[in-house]
């Protein structure tokens, strides 16, 4: 969602939590400007702007998890409790991936 600065769509608070998402997932790139900075707290209170920042650093996470192992948008599927008891899960997406039956 690069374009959120050009468009009105957006409230002020919200464009405060949009600056404050991109400028902590491109942190390693630098820091966080004083001016997200201050936009963010007054925009939000303290446990607001932790909770915020708590958010993205999971999203983050989750993304760079899911990119690292490749993992195509749309294919998750939860594992069923069977498969959670016995560990067998994650055998029967591997042998998915590779085109096996799920039971062979």
């Amino acid at each position: 969602m690069s374009v959120w600065e050009e468009t009105p769509f957006f409230t002020e608070r919200e464009r405060a939590a949009l600056a404050w998402t991109e400028a902590v997932t491109l942190v390693g790139q630098g820091h966080v400007p004083d001016e997200v900075y201050e936009q963010g707290r007054g925009s939000f209170s303290e446990t607001e702007l932790v909770n915020l920042t708590l958010a993205i650093i999971a999203i983050n996470g989750w993304n760079r998890l899911a990119i690292s192992f490749r993992a195509v948008p749309g294919t998750y599927q939860p594992a069923n409790e069977h498969n959670v008891k016995t560990g067998s899960h994650a055998l029967q997406l591997r042998k998915k991936e590779r085109g096996h039956a799920a039971d062979d």
